[in-house]
């Protein structure tokens, strides 16, 4: 089975109806490659412009390119699992993990439809 395949499937059943991700780790993946374009971006640029304005346009490429996209798309992930934090059946198992929304003992992401153990497992925390 390819890996890229595995991994399409189980992100495809977390999509909600606008295609935002409910999993933190698309977060962390989008963070890193911001942030490998930024920073060579902003390092030739270095050679072009004098290094005052570059420094403020490395300051705020880093801010608007990186951190803030960062920010509201954790704020989007807070909000996506607030529901389901507050009425899963999974989130008062000793089993998941409401910081990354996961089921430790399955690996997989829980939805408001989805319940990896489809509640055989469920153990009080």
């Amino acid at each position: 089975m390819n890996i890229f395949n595995l991994y399409f499937s189980e992100t495809n059943i977390l999509l909600n109806n606008k295609g935002i991700f409910l999993i933190l780790g698309d977060i962390v993946f989008w963070i890193i490659i911001r942030t490998a374009i930024t920073i060579p971006a902003i390092w030739i640029l270095k050679s072009y412009i004098d290094y005052q304005l570059w420094l403020i346009i490395g300051i705020a490429a880093i801010y608007g390119i990186i951190i803030h996209p960062a920010i509201l798309s954790y704020k989007k992930f807070e909000v996506k699992s607030k529901n389901l934090l507050e009425s899963s059946l999974c989130a008062t198992c000793k089993h998941f993990d409401a910081s990354a929304v996961l089921c430790m003992k399955y690996d997989k992401h829980p939805t408001e439809d989805y319940i990896p153990c489809e509640g055989i497992h469920w153990e009080p925390k």
